[in-house]
């Protein structure tokens, strides 16, 4: 579709995509751009363009996958190929601040998945980067894409509506079990060069940031502990089932012990935190709650009502009216899922559902809308660069023994 340029004409030009990353989240990333076009008025048609890994085989097979033509060994050849609109950044948090830094200056568009950063120096020359482009119309995206489940989406509406009336209570938390066996291996995510944190940055990022974007306000102090329950890991293996630093010797292999690495990242937090409104928050962040495999929780409690949403049952949201007399009062299930609720509409008929998925798909969606209409979209990296102060703050925290360290954003 013909969109508005700066200057007032009409250009049928597709926003140009690449991806730097292929696993997991490059899929999902990667199935979003693919989707959103078909579902969604972008504005502008999007092409996958390229994507970038440093396996070249396993690069190729993902780009076949999804009918990208190209492939870069290295992203800083997609900086000067020239018909990349839009960077979009799906590895390890040790690489987003030298990618998006380097993008943004080159004038491409970056969305970059959370948290932000590793460290809150990185966060900080991110959102400058940022702040940077932006005068040159070359915006910048972080990747919460929980923003972006209809429910929550509704809940923000609720508290701006004020239907809570004045918050009082925020209860957050993010249970997954996926590492419980202390079997499992020693991936990226438990490698703190790699990772920065581990359920505090991939968990509890996305609770901080949606307690924010819930109720507008924002952490002003954190007392906060840690724990790591499980120490020492094996290392990955090959495919024959050795380790890969295994010898390639007969004998070396008949006598090799399975080799083990240490966890250099917490498996698990909880902190308690005063907002600038006046509430009180509780944090949890574990991937050891056994039995629970997404199972993350928001709760806001107001002097006019409340609401609780529980991502395991993502169409549904909770509420309960306290205006109302006593003898009609009490929590009602929200089935959020009707053309009035948010990104609903673009979907399935009422009641039919949406998953995972879906948020990944809105989230590039809005993204597309807000850079061909020339907005800056969000959440942008001064949201991130937020967050990661919280992050760090709680990382001090728990480090000093839960003392309260306050923040100033």
């Amino acid at each position: 579709m013909p969109v508005p340029t700066t200057d007032g004409h009409r250009s049928e030009q597709p926003l140009r995509v690449a991806i730097v990353g292929y696993s997991f989240m490059g899929t999902i990333h990667a199935q979003a751009w693919t989707t959103a076009p078909r579902f969604f008025d972008l504005g502008r048609g999007v092409d996958l363009v390229a994507v970038s890994g440093r396996d070249a085989d396993a690069a190729r097979t993902f780009a076949d996958r999804f009918g990208i033509a190209d492939v870069e060994a290295d992203w800083r050849a997609l900086l000067t190929r020239g018909d990349i609109d839009v960077i979009d950044i799906c590895t390890p948090g040790h690489l987003h601040a030298e990618i998006a830094i380097a993008a943004l200056d080159a004038g491409i568009h970056v969305l970059c998945e959370k948290p932000l950063a590793n460290t809150l120096e990185e966060a900080e020359r991110m959102d400058a980067a940022s702040e940077r482009a932006a005068a040159r119309g070359v915006h910048a995206m972080v990747g919460f894409s929980y923003r972006r489940t209809p429910a929550l989406a509704f809940a923000r509406r609720l508290v701006t509506d004020g239907r809570l009336g004045t918050i009082r209570h925020i209860r957050a938390q993010y249970l997954q079990d996926w590492i419980a066996d202390p079997t499992f291996p020693l991936v990226w995510r438990l490698d703190a060069d790699q990772a920065g944190s581990g359920a505090l940055g991939d968990l509890g990022a996305h609770i901080i940031d949606l307690a924010r974007f819930v109720t507008g306000q924002e952490l002003t102090g954190v007392s906060a502990l840690t724990s790591t329950f499980v120490t020492e890991r094996p290392l990955p293996t090959s495919s024959s089932g050795l380790s890969a630093t295994a010898g390639d010797d007969p004998e070396d292999r008949e006598a090799a012990e399975p080799l083990t690495g240490r966890v250099t990242v917490d498996d698990a937090v909880v902190f308690i935190a005063r907002t600038d409104g006046g509430a009180l928050a509780t944090f949890e962040a574990t991937r050891f709650a056994t039995g629970r495999k997404n199972a993350m929780r928001l709760e806001v409690d107001g002097s006019d009502g409340s609401l609780v949403f529980d991502f395991e049952r993502m169409n549904e949201l909770q509420f309960h009216d306290h205006t109302l007399p006593a003898e009609e009062a009490g929590f009602r299930r929200i089935l959020v899922t009707e053309p009035g609720h948010p990104y609903a509409d673009a979907w399935w008929p009422a009641g039919h559902g949406l998953g995972y998925e879906h948020t990944f798909v809105h989230e590039v969606a809005d993204l597309a809308r807000d850079l061909a209409a020339g907005r800056a979209p969000e959440p942008g990296f001064a949201d991130g660069l937020r967050v990661q102060r919280v992050l760090t703050a709680v990382s001090a925290s728990a480090d000093a023994g839960a003392a309260w360290i306050p923040l100033d954003h």
